[in-house]
């Protein structure tokens, strides 16, 4: 079981770590935008916090001191992923970024929280925290 583990944290390494490093750094993109541009600041630093956040804890997970703490990381990441949907939806519903612009990070946020609820729930069902 332990090598089962270890083969998990590796590949939530390399595929949730990279696609949170990489959507974090749209989410800043996103934050300087609408502050400079938009001149909103509210929404854009609640959707900063948590969209920085997701890649902070899967990191945290990576050291993770055993395999519920593990869990309960990746689960508060995914809490925070659905937390950046919802700061991105009202974003594009008061008009402060448009259609496409949402589409295109909404696409990166929801294959984050799918590929979260997948090690979540493998994690759950692999290591008895049900």
């Amino acid at each position: 079981m332990r090598v089962e583990f270890i083969k998990l944290l590796s590949y939530m390494k390399s595929v949730v770590g990279e696609k949170a490093y990489a959507f974090a750094l749209r989410m800043i993109k996103a934050y300087k935008y609408l502050t400079q541009e938009q001149k909103e600041f509210v929404l854009s630093k609640q959707s900063l916090r948590s969209g920085t956040a997701i890649g902070a804890l899967a990191r945290e997970a990576e050291h993770a001191q055993s395999k519920a703490d593990f869990i309960n990381k990746m689960n508060v990441a995914l809490k925070e992923a659905n937390e950046t949907e919802y700061w991105l939806m009202l974003l594009k519903d008061s008009e402060y970024i448009d259609e496409k612009t949402f589409s295109s990070i909404h696409k990166d946020c929801d294959e984050l929280i799918r590929l979260l609820v997948s090690i979540v729930k493998t994690s759950k069902e692999k290591y008895g925290n049900k």
